[in-house]
């Protein structure tokens, strides 16, 4: 008796225990853990605001954010009841093997029931589903109930593509926001371009899934903002173009081109190649605003304000360049090109970029004072950093008498452009001042913010010195760039050009581990057009050719003519109020296929008749026929592919996002193949590839 009345002593003694502890956790902890479950079971969610566009100066789109969904099904939703889903289970099914064509109706059917038994209330059904896949799905049997009462689950996720592929990739950039990488324009304008997540109560059900919550209290995002450039996508498709084919032909490591609107400062172009580990060429890497290096002759002009402005020489001068080699200290110095003379102007060192007489003019001038020269390139403000947008920027190198590495030679190699270093941009900035008449404005690639189609923010033109230079010195130094391209070391390439062009030449050596040899170089032209009235500078750098020829002349300068030559041809204004020669033998420019009321401006401006097509006109087709043309108009069908080979991209990518599709661009040049052939039909929202080839 004693053992049971134990036994009963220490059940009663537990039960008063959990009925303490259930009292204790009901009124003492209760509401901290109904609050923890609660926490574990129901959550907010963000909401992904749509990134803003990036457009190019005429509203071309660089970069855009494409909304793709996850679509789910509440198949066990208590708003659908059995009868409901034995009737429609079919004729859902059905729609959703049409409309994916990756599955039989049998087969869905199946996933559908076999879901509903297992009361799944978050069934995939597919995944990156584009809008208009989802409008219809919408309209389907079941989800047509609408967004809860249907079970359809669309959860949107944001996929940022580039509609010109490559095409100023790198300036364009990209963000890793989980890296916290920021890149190009992407990176730098971030914060206008991200816009306002949103947010969504969401719980948590069978199988781990989190699925959204009607409490109404969903807070909508904020779309991002677009960013306007001043790129022209035209001038920008050259320019890459020219540049591949030169980086390609001479196997050089990589490369970059320039181009900016004299006045303004806008960059209308900026072109960067360089290869990967495996040798392939890209827009890798920001070779216009980052890289530093010694620009070898192009700082030559540098040189040449500073002593003109100093009043230290004429161009008529003659200076001893004493056939192509002087000595300064234990270092000498040495020409690729011997005059005949001893003695040689001023105009024509320049003109045929001799090193030692550029270095003779400024050792004879500075030699006593070498800071003075230094302190004049400062003026030039080629000592500090542009401070353009995209982050990155090189900053700039101006030795100083008071650098340890200051030696009997550092003044005649700096004036050829070594013991130096300035970035591609950097160095365009100081001869678009001088094409500018010595006003030097910031470059700048950003144009606008606009957000819901209105501008809130405008980037005007930044001046950074009104005048670098007296009149006097702009106009010699203009008169000197000039006589490069008419009798000096870029007259063979601009030859017969139908515009004039200024420049300088620039083949430098690179130092690899601080020593010079003749198989590292960058070669260089930078410029402006046309030279008696500059609209455009440009810069033209091919870094580390490994075959073919290593000077600028035969380098950089084809390229920059090529683009020149692009740029010249399709911008009226440059044309308006000249008169050409012998305009009875021009023939009338030939066009494959293109958009009529473009068309009808050029033949306009060339003061030529365009055959009369209906207003309503937007394709045609020609063909030349003798000296005049014929037209006829080109039907586009909206359910039926158009064959686009052979045309420029801007207007295929117009042509077939107008009928509705997503238009992916790889390569350069005309259209060269299409991934869904001419004649099939067009599904709204679907992808097709252009391939481009010169």
């Amino acid at each position: 008796m004693g053992r049971a009345y134990l036994i009963a002593t220490l059940c009663f003694v537990f039960g008063l225990t959990v009925f303490g502890k259930v009292i204790y956790i009901q009124y003492a902890e209760g509401h901290e853990l109904k609050e923890k479950a609660r926490e574990e079971t129901i959550k907010i969610e963000q909401i992904e605001a749509m990134r803003g566009n990036i457009l190019s100066r005429n509203g071309s789109l660089l970069a855009t954010t494409v909304p793709v969904f996850e679509v789910r099904m509440d198949v066990a939703s208590p708003h659908i009841s059995t009868k409901l889903f034995n009737n429609k289970r079919d004729s859902l099914a059905l729609m959703l093997s049409r409309l994916f064509n990756d599955k039989p109706a049998q087969k869905y059917r199946q996933i559908l029931q076999n879901a509903r038994n297992k009361g799944n209330r978050y069934l995939l059904i597919q995944r990156n589903v584009d809008y208009g896949q989802l409008k219809q799905m919408r309209a389907f049997p079941i989800f047509r109930r609408g967004k809860f009462k249907g079970g359809l689950i669309a959860l949107q996720q944001n996929k940022r593509k580039m509609p010109f592929g490559m095409l100023a990739k790198r300036t364009i950039g990209y963000e890793l926001a989980k890296e916290n990488i920021s890149v190009g324009l992407e990176g730098a304008f971030s914060e206008q371009l991200k816009g306002e997540s949103g947010a969504r109560v969401v719980r948590k059900v069978s199988g781990g899934y989190w699925i959204p919550v009607n409490y109404g209290k969903d807070i909508e995002p904020r779309n991002g903002s677009d960013v306007i450039t001043s790129i022209d996508v035209n001038i920008q498709d050259v320019a890459e173009n020219a540049l591949w084919r030169q980086i390609d032909a001479h196997n050089a490591r990589a490369g970059c081109a320039i181009v900016m609107e004299v006045e303004t400062g806008e960059i209308l172009a900026m072109a960067n190649l360089s290869r990967d580990k495996n040798g392939n060429l890209g827009e890798y890497y920001n070779f216009a605003i980052a890289e530093r290096f010694e620009p070898g002759s192009t700082f030559k002009l540098a040189s040449m304000l500073v002593a003109l402005e100093d009043d230290k020489i004429e161009l008529d001068d003659t200076i001893y360049t004493a056939r192509g080699s002087y000595k300064y200290a234990n270092r000498t110095m040495y020409d690729d090109h011997i005059f005949d003379d001893e003695f040689t102007s001023v105009r024509t060192i320049f003109q045929h970029s001799s090193n030692v007489g550029v270095s003779r003019i400024i050792h004879r001038s500075y030699k006593n004072n070498p800071e003075k020269y230094i302190s004049g390139i400062k003026k030039l403000s080629l000592d500090k950093a542009i401070g353009f947008e995209i982050p990155g920027e090189g900053k700039p190198y101006i030795k100083s008498t008071k650098d340890k590495s200051w030696s009997a030679v550092s003044l005649p190699w700096m004036s050829i452009g070594y013991e130096l270093q300035l970035t591609p941009l950097q160095t365009l900035t100081l001869y678009n001042a001088v094409a500018n008449g010595g006003k030097m404005v910031k470059p700048h690639i950003v144009k606008e913010i606009r957000k819901a189609g209105k501008t809130i923010k405008k980037f005007d033109t930044e001046v950074i010195d009104n005048s670098i230079a007296s009149e006097k010195t702009i106009a010699l130094a203009r008169e000197l760039l000039e006589g490069v391209v008419k009798d000096g070391t870029a007259t063979r390439t601009f030859k017969n050009s139908p515009y004039t062009l200024a420049g300088k030449t620039g083949t430098a050596q690179i130092a690899i581990n601080g020593r010079y040899d003749k198989s590292n170089y960058n070669a260089t032209f930078a410029g402006y057009f046309p030279a008696d009235n500059p609209k455009y500078s440009c810069i033209v750098v091919i870094h580390r050719p490994r075959s073919g020829h290593i000077y600028a002349s035969t380098l950089a300068v084809p390229v920059f003519r090529s683009i020149a030559d692009r740029v010249y041809a399709t911008d009226l204004a440059i044309h308006a109020g000249k008169k050409y020669e012998n305009q009875e033998n021009t023939s009338v420019p030939a066009i494959w296929s293109a958009y009529y009321p473009d068309l009808k401006e050029v033949y306009s401006e060339l003061d030529i008749d365009c055959p009369q097509l209906p207003d309503n006109t937007k394709w045609v087709i020609s063909r030349r026929e003798g000296d005049s043309i014929s037209m006829a108009e080109r039907s586009i069908l909206n359910h039926s592919i158009p064959d686009v080979r052979g045309m420029m991209a801007r207007d295929a990518v117009y042509m077939l996002e107008d009928l509705g599709l997503s238009v992916n661009i790889s390569g350069f040049g005309k259209v060269k193949n299409q991934s869904i052939p001419a004649g099939s039909s067009v599904k709204k929202g679907s992808e097709i590839k252009l391939t481009l080839a010169i």
